[in-house]
């Protein structure tokens, strides 16, 4: 009976924790972008800065070394990280408008941390054959 309790106890604090990272603030870092085929293979890499910044309802993404910026709204938002900003997975569904002007472009945006090492992956519905990889080198909270 003991170990039940444990057992529940244990189950209990890790879904809080999973659930208190989906409510943080975060900013995520990479210089390099890889444009993967629709199959994953690396077609292109770009020496290029991303910054990116995400809270539970909105998301903006700065590229091309501040040059270019999307913002969106998003839709919905999934989170299950074992080790904060380590060892999970978040994924977001939302529509990225440019702020340039254009229409906006649905993305599924996937980041995953394995191993300690943390990508994310851009896919797009208007796109098939096309993703976006970003090996992250910062991940973090961010203070507000």
């Amino acid at each position: 009976m003991k170990s039940i309790i444990l057992a529940l106890i244990l189950l209990v604090a890790g879904s809080t924790v999973s659930l208190a990272q989906c409510d943080k603030n975060v900013s995520i870092y990479s210089s390099k972008s890889q444009q993967l085929d629709g199959s994953g293979a690396v077609q292109q890499t770009i020496d290029e800065t991303t910054d990116l910044q995400f809270n539970k309802t909105d998301i903006t993404v700065v590229t091309d070394n501040g040059n270019h910026k999307m913002t969106g709204k998003i839709k919905s938002l999934t989170c299950d990280w074992k080790v904060p900003f380590k060892e999970g997975k978040t994924v977001i569904t939302t529509t990225l408008n440019d702020d340039n002007g254009g229409d906006g472009k649905d993305f599924t945006i996937t980041i995953e941390g394995k191993d300690g090492k943390v990508t994310l992956v851009a896919e797009s519905p208007q796109k098939p054959d096309r993703k976006i990889k970003l090996d992250l080198e910062k991940f973090e909270e961010k203070k507000s």
